[in-house]
């Protein structure tokens, strides 16, 4: 065993019994005074440690390690409470400026005819007075209502157009079903008279208080809508 080594092993447990450690000890007299000198200053250790333990130590150490880590928890508490603050702020920001941002009515319609295809294979019969009492509700288009069933109406529900409020209806055509979207007036919303993509076409236009969007697969079918609507709409 080395110099290094048998110092290191000497410092870690001067009481080692190993055969290697024994002979190098053996092998120099003053690796034996080394050695002695550890285990005394050990065995003057171990009676410093040798101490009674004072009344209710345990329980303050108890109450000091509490303490401790009440403190750590509020400190990361205060983090999260911060980041999830931080996070809402930007969130509400980017609501906001959602909120804000213009419209494409008829892009969004087109979404919204995907969105919910059930839409077309829903048979509800709704009657023009259940649609007129659907759009008083909405409260924004002041009292602009239907004069008479505008064709047999499949479906009928509200719906969210970037935030407003709006109406979904599906009604028969000359020759298909068309949806028709009836939208509140807004200053953000961008009304486009003809949209389409590759599957469906659409016509835009705006009465006193709503936009009217109408999407279908038969062109023709548009046209004739919105002929009877804007006579029957007011």
């Amino acid at each position: 065993m080395d110099e290094l080594k048998f110092r290191r092993q000497a410092y870690g447990e001067p009481n080692c019994q190993d055969d290697d450690f024994l002979a190098a000890m053996q092998a120099a007299p003053e690796r034996g005074a080394f050695v002695n000198e550890l285990k005394k200053l050990d065995s003057k250790l171990e009676l410093a440690l040798k101490i009674d333990v004072p009344d209710g130590l345990a329980a303050k150490l108890l109450l000091n390690q509490q303490l401790h880590r009440h403190q750590r928890l509020r400190r990361k508490s205060g983090f999260t409470l911060a980041l999830v603050a931080s996070v809402a702020f930007i969130a509400g920001i980017s609501f906001t400026l959602l909120r804000m941002a213009p419209v494409d009515l008829g892009q969004h319609a087109l979404a919204h005819v995907y969105h919910e295809t059930k839409a077309l294979t829903i048979d509800q019969n709704v009657s023009f007075k259940d649609i007129n009492f659907q759009l008083a509700s909405l409260g924004t288009i002041g009292n602009a209502r239907f004069t008479q069933q505008p064709g047999k109406v499949y479906y009928s529900t509200f719906c969210d157009f970037q935030g407003v409020k709006s109406l979904h209806l599906v009604i028969q055509g000359e020759h298909s079903k068309v949806t028709l979207f009836i939208v509140p007036i807004e200053e953000r919303m961008v009304l486009e008279q003809a949209f389409a993509d590759n599957k469906y076409k659409g016509r835009g236009f705006t009465t006193d208080d709503a936009y009217m969007l109408l999407v279908s697969e038969d062109d023709a079918d548009l046209s004739y809508l919105k002929k009877e609507i804007q006579q029957i709409f007011i």
